[in-house]
């Protein structure tokens, strides 16, 4: 587990990275002190579990707000869309801005306790290893929605975007590709291209008439068509997986 802490004051940093190591010894911390120390790191990484986050990172100057200005910053990365921020401030009117603006988590004020520390990583650990099931981020009208990548039927291309067929509905996403949802998915075997515009989750396939090149979906009233160049591959997958459909020859 990965731990970022942007925090200005070099005794609160030092403090915070020593407590986060005693916790465990599976946590790694990022310490930083300014906002671009913080940017660099998000830059160069792309696994950090948990945001630990003084809101106001100059305390000569009450309107600074870089830390929350940093944390909207975490919000527009779409890895990064729902993993856990935590703000640290003295000012407990923070609270609801935090929350509606950053997708806060959590917030501790100042000054705080170990315990308190302590209670907030050891849930964000727990979540971490009870979360087995794999999800996917998407936008839609500028909102993040996580989709459960088990749930998704069908993948099929738009104009300017993608249709995502899912088990009880479907959404369409803007400015999504094939390519791209192929490349997310590329780890997850039950997934395969069928069509330059169509991707299939082999778990949902009720019937494939290859002759006619087409599959019936579960969940789905329309059939997907296989394309030419993909048919040779489909064959060979549906055999290896032995998923018992009703292959015409």
């Amino acid at each position: 587990m990965t731990v970022l802490v942007l925090e200005d004051n070099k005794e609160s940093r030092r403090a915070l990275g020593e407590l986060l190591r005693k916790i465990s010894d599976e946590i790694q911390v990022e310490l930083t002190a300014t906002k671009e120390e913080a940017l660099e790191v998000l830059d160069r990484s792309d696994d950090i579990d948990l945001f630990l986050l003084d809101i106001n990172l100059n305390i000569r100057d009450d309107d600074n707000v870089a830390g929350l200005e940093f944390a909207k910053e975490i919000r527009e990365r779409q890895n990064y869309a729902f993993t856990p921020v935590v703000f640290i401030t003295s000012y407990a009117d923070f609270e609801m801005t935090s929350y509606r603006e950053a997708q806060c988590y959590s917030y501790l004020t100042k000054p705080f306790s170990k315990s308190e520390v302590e209670k907030i990583v050891r849930k964000v650990m727990n979540n971490q290893e009870e979360k087995e099931e794999r999800y996917m981020t998407v936008k839609k009208d500028g909102v993040n929605f996580r989709v459960k990548v088990s749930d998704i039927v069908a993948v099929q291309a738009i104009v300017r975007g993608v249709n995502l067929v899912l088990r009880k509905e479907s959404m369409d996403v803007k400015y999504l590709t094939i390519r791209q949802v192929l490349e997310e998915l590329s780890d997850v075997p039950e997934f395969i291209q069928c069509h330059r515009n169509a991707i299939i989750n082999l778990n949902y396939v009720e019937n494939v008439d290859f002759v006619n090149r087409m599959i019936q979906m579960k969940n789905m009233d329309d059939v997907v068509e296989i394309g030419v160049t993909y048919k040779a591959e489909l064959k060979e997958r549906i055999g290896e997986d032995a998923l018992g459909v009703d292959v015409p020859r």
